[in-house]
């Protein structure tokens, strides 16, 4: 009998770490250039200010990256559904094209790297 966690954010509920477009989509880039790293659905607003990462349920109680919030969800869970969940927002990565959830840890790494890649292109400049 297996007692690991669903990895279903339909079944476990979700989060949404929110970071800025553009450390958002250098993150994108990263997770997906990644070997093995896997990145879920990913939202984007339609003012382009702001990228949704969907990660794991409980992700909000120990989320500390700085430039970033992430957002708890009430216990239903996220619907995940090809009609975007949040009025004015679009997926980037619909559910479906996604695995269902981006790794907190593997995101944080990401958004770091991009963090640094940005710094280091607005320094040369």
């Amino acid at each position: 009998m297996e007692t690991s966690q669903s990895n279903d954010p339909d079944d476990a509920g979700c989060d949404l770490v929110t970071v800025p477009a553009r450390q958002g989509l250098e993150a994108v880039d990263i997770l997906r250039r990644g070997t093995g790293d896997a990145v879920g659905p990913v939202l984007h607003d339609d003012g382009g200010g702001t990228l949704g990462f969907v990660v794991p349920a409980g992700t909000a109680a120990g989320w500390d990256v700085p430039g970033s919030t992430c957002t708890e969800t009430d216990g239903c869970g996220l619907p995940l559904s090809p009609e975007p969940p949040v009025e004015g927002s679009d997926w980037l990565l619909p559910p479906g094209e996604a695995d269902p959830a981006t790794d907190p840890a593997v995101l944080r790494r990401a958004l770091g790297e991009a963090a640094r890649m940005i710094a280091a292109a607005d320094s040369c400049c």
